[in-house]
Order: structure tokens, then C-alpha cells, then sequence
């Protein structure tokens, strides 16, 4: 009975440092060495060190300087990742798509046919950072308008940072609002102080999910 008592507690010892520690280690090694960036969360950076967001985590951005991400049913609050839950049947998602709609019309002003699915509804987890390339597209008028540059010129910004679907089959293209909005002020400046990259006017919080 004693021995089969230390094989189990041995053999629970032994399971849970494998499993538990040096499992998780040489997995966290191993991507820390092969893809650093990513193990680390994807974080950006500006080149003083200061943190920006990530590149996996949406950010609520509003001033019209800037591209804006996808509606989120969490205020994209990374504590509090999830959707609206509700089914397409029901009248309060109808409601809200159509609010969505108006609002998105009044800004940017296109026509009804014209407004991309995934600038009026959000997505599964309410952080997703990407939008289709045609919602990028749709909002070059207003943010090359805001920040007085040839439409033309933030075109070609949004083209070259369009993604393809993964390994070429999965998903769609794809555009990163964190990484055009950066790409925007590294093209073109930050456009004023109360609207700059990172402050509250253009974002809610300069840190990832806020």
C-alpha cells in the first residue's frame, strides 16, 4: 500500500513538471527564438520605446484622421473579448445595424449599397483588427479630406497593406487598422496634437485593447 502510494505521488510530481512547467518552457523558448515578435503578443512599439498597442487587439480610433476599425460589442475591451450574442432574427441587432448604417453614411457618404458588412456589424470576439480591403477603401475620402493630402496618395497606402487570405485559402483579404494608421503617420505626420496617434481624441488608450 506505501509503495503504491509514492508511485502515485511520484508519478504526480513527475506529470505535472512535464505537463505543467517544462512543457510550457520549451514551447515558450522555442517561439521566443523562431517568431519573437509574436510570442511576445504582437506589441508595437515608436522607436522610443513607447508602447502602442498590438497588432492582434482592435482599438476604438475615432478621430477622422485615422482609419476606424470594426463596431465592437465589447467597446473593444480585450477583458471582455465576446459579441452581442444576438441572432439575426432579432430586432435589437436590426436596430443597431441600421444605426450603424446611418452613422457610417453621415461620415463617410456612401450610398446604401455601398457600405461594407463589416463596418456595420462586429465580430465574434469585438477585437478584431483587420477590416476588408473595400471598408479601408471607403474611408480614404474622409481621412485623406481630415488630414489635407491627395486621395490618391492614401489609396496607395491602403493598397500596399492589404494581407491575403492565410496560406492563400483561408479567409479573405484583409487590412490591420493599427498598422495603416501607423503607416499613416510615418507617411504623413501625426496630423495635430489633439488628434496625434496614441492621445484620447484618436484613440481611447495607447495600450493594447483599452
Amino acid at each position: 500500500m506505501r509503495n503504491e502510494l509514492l508511485i502515485g505521488v511520484r508519478f504526480t510530481a513527475a506529470t505535472m513538471l512535464v505537463l505543467g512547467g517544462l512543457y510550457h518552457a520549451v514551447f515558450w523558448a522555442l517561439g521566443a527564438v523562431a517568431f519573437p515578435f509574436e510570442a511576445e503578443g504582437s506589441l508595437v512599439r515608436r522607436p522610443d520605446g513607447t508602447l502602442v498597442g498590438s497588432l492582434l487587439l482592435a482599438q476604438p480610433f475615432h478621430a477622422d484622421e485615422y482609419f476606424h476599425p470594426r463596431p465592437s460589442a465589447v467597446r473593444h475591451d480585450a477583458a471582455a473579448s465576446g459579441g452581442s450574442q444576438l441572432a439575426w432574427s432579432n430586432p435589437q441587432l436590426r436596430a443597431e445595424v441600421t444605426a450603424r448604417a446611418i452613422a457610417l453614411r453621415a461620415r463617410e457618404g456612401p450610398g446604401w449599397r455601398a457600405v461594407p458588412s463589416d463596418l456595420v456589424t462586429a465580430s465574434g470576439s469585438g477585437l478584431d483588427p483587420h477590416i476588408s480591403p473595400e471598408a479601408a477603401r471607403l474611408q480614404v475620402p474622409r481621412v485623406s479630406g481630415a488630414r489635407g493630402v491627395e486621395p490618391s496618395r492614401v489609396g496607395r497606402l491602403v493598397e500596399a497593406h492589404i494581407e491575403p487570405p492565410f496560406l492563400g485559402i483561408f479567409g479573405g483579404p484583409r487590412v490591420n487598422v493599427l498598422e495603416l494608421n501607423l503607416a499613416l503617420d510615418q507617411a504623413f505626420g501625426p496630423p495635430r496634437q489633439d488628434t496625434a496617434f496614441g492621445l484620447r481624441a484618436g484613440v481611447r488608450s495607447s495600450q493594447p485593447g483599452a
